[in-house]
C-alpha cells in the first residue's frame, strides 16, 4: 500500500432519481478532488437511489441499471478526468427480472472497473423472504489497485467478524463500507472499530444522511478507521466530506500518540485449530421479536 488520501462522500439522495444522483457524485467527486486532493473517494450505500425504493421490484429492476451501464459509464468517465478511485455504491440489475443485487463497484484512475461486490448479508426487511428486493451475492474479493489492496463490504455486513477477517487474510489494507445504517450510532462506531481492530485494517465507513423514498431517515456520521482502531477522520449530521492521509506503515506503535511500539498481529496470532465449528449453522441463543427465514 502506498500513502495516499482517502475521503468519505456522505451526501443526500432524492429518492429513486437516477440521472440526478449520478450526476450529484461526479460533482461531490470533483469537490474531494478539488478541496481535499483525493485519491480515493467512498459513497454511502445505494447512493443512485436511495436505500429502501417503494415500488414493486419489477419496476425497481426497470429503474436501475446494469455494470457496466450508465451509472457506472458516467462515474468512470469522472473517475479518468479527475484521476482518481471511486467505491460507487448502487443498486445492480441483474441477469434477470427479479434479480437485483445490492452492489459496490470499484472504478480506478483510468475509468476501468476493476471490481464488484454484491452484499452477501442482505438485511432482514432488504431480503427477499422479508418482503424485500435484494438477492445476496456470493464472493467476496480483494482488489488489488495502485493504492493498495481493497476489499469491500456493505452496512449490515460489517456484524459479521467473519466476512472482514476473510478480506484480511486474502491481503485486504482497507475495507469500504458504504451503509444506509438504521440502528443506533453506537452500534456504527462499535463494529466499524471492532472491524478495523480485528483485523489492522482501515475501515472507511461511509453511512447515508436524510431520507430515501422509503421515509427511513439516516445520521450520517461517517468515518474513517485506522488498523488500530483511532477514528482518523469523522463527519457530521449533514452533507460532508471528510479525508485522511492513509499511513501505508500503521501498526508499528500499539496506541496513537504514543512510541510504544506494537509486538501482536491478530492475523497471525490466530489459534485456527480452535475454530473448527466456525462454519456450522446455527442461531443465538436469545429470539429475536420475529425471524425472517434467510434462503441460503
Amino acid at each position: 500500500m502506498k500513502e495516499f488520501i482517502a475521503s468519505a462522500a456522505q451526501i443526500a439522495v432524492k429518492p429513486n432519481d437516477v440521472k440526478y444522483n449520478t450526476e450529484k457524485v461526479c460533482h461531490w467527486m470533483e469537490m474531494a478532488r478539488k478541496e481535499h486532493e483525493a485519491e480515493l473517494i467512498v459513497f454511502p450505500e445505494s447512493v443512485t437511489t436511495g436505500f429502501t425504493p417503494n415500488m414493486p421490484i419489477d419496476e425497481f429492476y426497470e429503474l436501475i441499471g446494469a455494470v457496466p451501464g450508465y451509472e457506472t459509464d458516467t462515474v468512470a468517465e469522472a473517475a479518468k478526468k479527475l484521476g482518481m478511485h471511486v467505491v460507487l455504491p448502487m443498486y445492480e440489475r441483474g441477469p434477470e427480472k427479479g434479480i437485483v443485487y445490492n452492489s459496490s463497484v470499484l472504478i480506478d484512475d483510468t475509468g476501468s472497473v476493476l471490481g464488484i461486490y454484491r452484499k452477501t448479508h442482505p438485511f432482514p426487511t432488504e431480503r427477499k423472504e422479508g418482503g424485500g428486493w435484494t438477492t445476496p451475492g456470493t464472493e467476496a474479493p480483494v482488489i488489488e489497485t495502485k493504492l493498495g489492496k481493497i476489499g469491500m463490504i456493505i452496512c449490515y455486513d460489517g456484524d459479521f467478524p467473519e466476512l472482514s477477517r476473510v478480506l484480511a487474510l486474502n491481503g485486504a489494507e482497507i475495507i469500504t463500507r458504504p451503509a444506509a445504517l438504521l440502528r443506533s450510532y453506537d452500534i456504527w462506531e462499535l463494529t466499524n472499530l471492532a472491524r478495523a481492530y480485528d483485523n489492522h485494517v482501515y475501515m472507511i465507513a461511509v453511512n447515508a444522511i436524510g431520507p430515501d423514498a422509503g421515509n427511513n431517515y439516516y445520521f450520517g456520521n461517517s468515518m474513517i478507521v485506522s488498523p488500530i482502531a483511532q477514528k482518523l477522520a469523522q463527519s457530521r449530521g449533514t452533507e460532508e466530506i471528510i479525508s485522511v492521509k492513509l499511513d501505508p506503515n500503521p501498526i508499528k506503535h500499539v496506541t496513537y500518540g504514543a512510541k510504544s511500539p506494537m509486538i501482536f498481529d491478530h492475523i497471525e496470532d490466530r489459534n485456527v485449530g480452535v475454530y473448527k465449528d466456525i462454519l456450522k449453522e446455527g442461531k443465538c441463543a436469545f429470539e429475536p421479536s420475529r425471524r425472517i427465514p434467510y434462503k441460503k
